[in-house]
């Protein structure tokens, strides 16, 4: 019915419906039309760039920000909640790892890095030492993705002297509102893990852990890429140390001479000293010491051994029946509870007895108290 009445009722400016393609000759968009920069383009390698970061730690969460500022001046903001239990110092680094990713993401080059917390800053610099082991692999992260910029400085600002102080914490004050309660959309994002998790992989250089000490003995020289702590702690440790035909020792605190292994030899102690030779399968402190007095020496040998310990099948099974008999116990039923006899003798008596007996022996059941 619809149709009818269309067909009866035509408009004066109708026009016929058109079935091609509009702009069919062209068959495909190139990369550089599109938004996304191509691999070899982005910014300019020249243009500083800044960035701001801080972390924030409270009754309702964790939280996480970063600015990234342009150098015509314009704020890029980012923003993560995290859902894992963190100090403050750990918030503060997860902030700066992830607004160090993302300028890397921009292929920007030369960056530098604003934050109030001198404990971050200072210990990204290498200028502080990093006592908390919670915050080694963040550090070591930081500092392995600083090497994808050209230049890199650092900065620390006190809150009250930054003429961004509390931005991250309140985003919403660093854009320009064009009307009222019109404000643009904050994508936060959800970490679950932290960041270092996403980058741990084992280097395996085929070293010992000796060689930076064994080298120095040696030829008096530094690993490449040495920080001026890094030196200073290796000719402290060095000094505990004594080279011998190419073979490492450690002083004792006794000057009694320890041989040096490395990760191989190590495990081949462990084996013996636990259930080879010594074959006791003692605990992991224990066996620190045996291996101490037979002459040997590693940097984490007592970790190492109490770990070895964990993963002994027999230790594990066998570790609550320390106090068991060697032998199995046999199982004695008697026909009534409390079944006792006692044997008592008297004698002499005089006179004697009729039968010429002197001695009376009397012997009692205690259960029935039959004589």
């Amino acid at each position: 019915i619809i149709a009818d009445h269309l067909a009866h009722q035509p408009i004066d400016d109708y026009q016929s419906i058109k079935f091609d393609f509009p702009d069919e000759e062209i068959m495909h968009l190139k990369m550089k039309d599109c938004e996304e920069p191509l691999p070899e383009e982005g910014s300019d390698p020249e243009s500083r760039w800044g960035l701001i970061f801080d972390g924030a730690v409270n009754a309702y969460g964790n939280g996480i920000g970063a600015v990234i500022i342009t150098p015509k001046g314009t704020h890029i903001p980012f923003s993560a909640r995290l859902l894992f239990d963190c100090t403050n110092n750990i918030a503060e680094y997860e902030a700066c790892i992830m607004g160090i990713e993302e300028p890397i993401d921009l292929r920007i080059k030369v960056l530098d890095i604003y934050g109030d917390s001198a404990l971050v800053i200072n210990q990204i610099k290498g200028e502080w030492e990093t006592r908390h082991q919670g915050l080694v692999p963040y550090k070591d992260y930081a500092r392995q993705l600083l090497t994808f910029f050209n230049k890199v400085e650092l900065h620390h600002i006190p809150r009250e002297e930054n003429q961004m102080a509390d931005a991250l914490a309140t985003l919403s004050s660093m854009f320009e509102v064009s009307r009222w309660n019109d404000m643009p959309r904050i994508s936060i994002r959800r970490l679950e893990r932290p960041a270092h998790v996403f980058s741990i992989e084992e280097v395996v250089d085929n070293k010992p852990w000796f060689h930076d000490i064994k080298q120095f003995l040696q030829s008096q020289e530094y690993p490449l890429g040495a920080s001026n702590k890094d030196k200073k702690t290796l000719r402290r440790l060095s000094g505990n140390f004594f080279l011998n035909e190419g073979i490492l020792y450690k002083r004792n605190f006794d000057m009694v001479l320890l041989r040096c292994v490395d990760k191989l030899e190590a495990e081949m102690l462990m084996n013996e000293v636990h259930e080879g030779s010594f074959g006791t399968h003692s605990n992991g402190h224990a066996m620190a010491k045996k291996m101490l007095r037979a002459g040997y020496y590693w940097m984490t040998m007592e970790s190492d051994c109490c770990k070895h310990v964990r993963i002994c099948h027999k230790c594990q099974i066998y570790a609550d029946k320390i106090h068991v008999p060697p032998t199995l116990l046999n199982v004695l039923s008697s026909p009534w509870p409390f079944s006792m006899w006692g044997i008592d003798m008297i004698g002499m008596i005089e006179p004697k007895a009729s039968n010429g007996h002197r001695f009376i022996l009397v012997a009692i059941d205690y259960f029935i108290k039959w004589v």
